[in-house]
């Protein structure tokens, strides 16, 4: 996410913190790098400019003057503007859902065609399921494009939440006013309605979202964008902001190769918050939008909160202590747990989504690695696992010559990628007995290549 800004920045900070004092000339330096990697990073002009003017001013003001380390302050600065210019000085609230109205809550999503709309839908339905228990409909008013109302279906039916049929023949007015009426008689918490959209920005979509507005008054008018269109992001949000009574962002794609300017320069021109982020193509790849957390990756500072929250929604605690009870009453650890290990890191998002997490200089470590082959290396030695017998995972001792060969044809793969899921499986076997008698710091010095593609 955002990789060349984040390295461009992270080397500006890097540098800044060693300065023992604040110059003319260094400050200069500085921020001619950081408005040279927003540029380069398609941040709208107008943004960058302001964003160049209020960090000189804090530079040259109090926040700096005075400090022990100014190099230091230099970077607090550039850091709280980062973060302000994203949404921060609109308060922790202006990023939040608002609920404030008589049930159903009604969400009105508009976008291009391609933004990914629909399962964005599909995920803000999980997330409100399972993050605030609401109880969730969805209906589609896209009666142009072929299969939008059957995907949505889909998607929605994989989140757990309920889906109003609609078909390409009615009227997207009467299918939302139908929705809504629905929604009131069987109580849900939320409705969430999918709108067409088209290549481009024209008068007769935004005439038909306009009237849906008008006939559904929703709480919130999200406007979903890719973070890939650079530029075009910005001028098409800003032709909605006009046309609309926007309430937020939501970027989508913040996974991809993009430069990612859209996540700077959308709220500066929008006037409206960020609200969430779209970082993976799974249905739980939705991020709830946090300005301050945001400029800390960018920095490459990590954000190790939000992989405390993957941690937390993706590590069974119950199977965890376990583990630990099991491994410290002496118990063998076996393929069966080495499996349900490789199953936590699925579950928070694969070594890619962990490592974009992590401060720059952890990134800077493992810059060799290919995270890509990592997450198919994962992958592969899970199904070696699943192609072994129940005998063969609790004594994985008994694993000889002939089973290897019948396993790795189980499995499709080489009989050298089976010795190499074993010989990983020692390595971590040898560190939970380790883990066993008190030796953390042997144990971890232990964990050197034992991440595949590390």
């Amino acid at each position: 996410m955002l990789d060349n800004l984040t390295q461009r920045l992270a080397k500006v900070v890097k540098t800044m913190r060693g300065e023992a004092r604040l110059t003319e000339a260094n400050t200069a330096e500085m921020l001619r790098e950081v408005r040279l990697a927003l540029l380069e990073a398609d941040v709208a002009l107008p943004a960058v400019r302001e964003f160049i003017s209020r960090v000189k001013e804090k530079a040259q003001g109090t926040d700096v003057i005075g400090s022990l380390t100014p190099g230091q302050a230099l970077v607090g600065v550039v850091q709280r503007e980062l973060a302000a210019i994203m949404g921060a000085d609109l308060g922790p609230e202006a990023s939040q859902l608002s609920f404030a109205t008589q049930p159903p809550a009604v969400i009105l999503m508009a976008g291009l065609q391609g933004a990914g709309k629909t399962t964005t839908v599909g995920k803000l339905a999980k997330y409100l399921r399972e993050q605030k228990k609401k109880k969730v409909l969805t209906v589609s008013a896209d009666v142009y494009r072929p299969a939008a109302i059957g995907q949505l279906e889909t998607v929605t039916k994989q989140v757990g939440a309920d889906f109003f049929p609609s078909l390409p023949t009615d009227k997207p007015v009467d299918i939302v006013l139908a929705a809504l009426d629905y929604a009131k008689k069987h109580y849900h918490d939320v409705l969430i309605v999918d709108t067409a959209g088209r290549l481009g920005i024209d008068q007769a979509m935004m005439a038909e979202i306009a009237a849906l507005h008008a006939a559904l008054k929703p709480i919130e008018t999200l406007f979903v964008v890719d973070a890939m269109l650079g530029q075009d992001a910005i001028n098409t949000a800003k032709a909605f902001n006009d046309a609309l009574p926007l309430t937020g962002i939501v970027l989508t794609k913040l996974d991809g190769d993009s430069r990612g300017g859209a996540a700077l320069s959308v709220r500066h021109i929008t006037g409206k918050p960020i609200k969430f982020a779209g970082v993976a193509e799974k249905l739980d790849g939705l991020e709830a939008f946090d300005p301050q957390r945001m400029a800390d990756r960018i920095l490459g500072m990590g954000d190790i909160l939000a992989l405390v929250e993957e941690a937390r929604k993706g590590v069974d605690v119950a199977a965890a202590q376990d583990l630990a009870q099991k491994i410290k009453g002496g118990g063998k650890f076996d393929l069966n747990d080495f499996k349900a290990q490789i199953s936590q890191m699925k579950k928070m998002g694969g070594m890619a989504s962990l490592m974009d997490k992590l401060p720059a200089q952890f990134q800077q470590a493992a810059s060799g690695a290919n995270m890509g082959m990592a997450d198919q290396q994962v992958r592969r030695m899970e199904g070696i696992i699943n192609a072994m017998t129940p005998g063969e995972r609790s004594k994985p001792e008994l694993i000889k010559a002939s089973r290897k060969r019948r396993i790795a044809v189980g499995a499709g793969v080489q009989v050298q990628e089976v010795n190499r899921m074993l010989a990983q499986f020692d390595q971590m076997q040898s560190m939970m007995k380790k883990l066993k008698g008190g030796g953390l710091m042997k144990m971890m010095r232990g964990m050197k290549g034992m991440m595949p593609g590390m």
